[in-house]
């Protein structure tokens, strides 16, 4: 990951994707993907497309895609957005591409899906990436565990979502939901997340990613462990007061010394000596002091008679 600050995890795991050798395959896939979610068609007497990326990068990367598959003309531009973040808008321009539509399988008035066979045979983790670099985010780790891709439209959400599944071997589970006027294709779980950029060839971002994750996971179990010990000694502690008080109640009604069983009058002398701890810590002490073992299944038994002793007192 990048010392600077002020990139995004998202960010750096595009220029990660970007930054990647992919094979010709590859390539028709990435720019299929990418053209289908952030591009746009102009029909006239020659088909123009235009794909916009607010990554200088990522425009960089679709320029030589376009010129190392089809070496067409290609322009560049950019415009510069108004208003505080002042974000800047890369613009590869392609005035002739009806030969580009055609062979990445795409129809130029945008209905329908991407269908070159090859391309989810053995093209889908480049697909994947060119949707990332269209329109996806990530969350950083230290957050919430959340991926998205972004479309227009809910027919290709449900489309892509399905076919999203079975991706590189690994098993997503998409979901989709609507935010404002578009839909949103996103990933919960942290693993799948994890999966997902070592897939698109964000290894570096996955490494740093699972170091946190892991890091956070520990930090949650061991919390929840607190939480449970502080639990159970609550639990104890109460157990505890009850057990010394039916104890105590039975000594003044010198109903102790009548239980046939010695054990019971062990126990309720071991309990008044160590009024905190847990049954597992008496049933050793009462093992100790008869030379015998004793679980702690037994020590509940013996608290039982116990209580109902106590109850039966109670009553008379």
């Amino acid at each position: 990951m990048k010392d600077n600050q002020t990139i995004t995890f998202a960010s750096s795991v595009k220029e990660e994707i970007a930054a990647n050798p992919r094979n010709n395959l590859e390539k028709r896939a990435l720019l299929a993907s990418f053209l289908k979610i952030n591009g746009h068609v102009r029909l006239g007497n020659k088909t123009q497309i235009i794909l916009d990326s607010e990554s200088a990068q990522t425009a960089k990367l679709l320029y030589g895609f376009l010129h190392e598959l089809y070496g067409v003309s290609i322009r560049f531009s950019y415009t510069r957005a108004a208003g505080f973040l002042k974000r800047v808008l890369y613009h590869v321009i392609v005035d002739d591409a009806d030969a580009i539509l055609k062979d990445l399988t795409l129809d130029p008035l945008g209905v329908g899906f991407p269908e070159d066979p090859q391309f989810f045979e053995n093209g889908f983790a480049a697909f994947l990436a060119g949707a990332f670099l269209a329109s996806g985010s990530v969350n950083d780790p230290n957050g919430s565990y959340h991926l998205e891709i972004r479309v227009a439209d809910e027919g290709y959400a449900q489309w892509f979502a399905k076919n999203w599944t079975r991706a590189g071997g690994h098993a997503f589970t998409p979901k989709v939901a609507q935010r404002r006027n578009h839909y949103i294709i996103y990933l919960k779980r942290s693993e799948e997340i994890g999966n997902f950029l070592i897939l698109v060839g964000a290894q570096e971002a996955c490494f740093h990613y699972e170091d946190v994750r892991v890091a956070r996971d520990y930090r949650n179990v061991s919390n929840r462990l607190q939480n449970l010990d502080t639990a159970n000694m609550g639990k104890t502690l109460s157990a505890a007061e009850r057990q010394l008080e039916e104890i105590n109640f039975l000594e003044e009604k010198g109903l102790i010394e009548k239980f046939n069983n010695p054990k019971i009058r062990i126990l309720c002398r071991l309990r008044k000596e160590n009024p905190e701890v847990s049954l597992w810590d008496l049933a050793d002490l009462l093992s100790q002091e008869i030379a015998a073992t004793v679980s702690k299944s037994n020590i509940n038994h013996l608290f039982r008679e116990i209580h109902q002793t106590y109850e039966e007192a109670r009553g008379e």
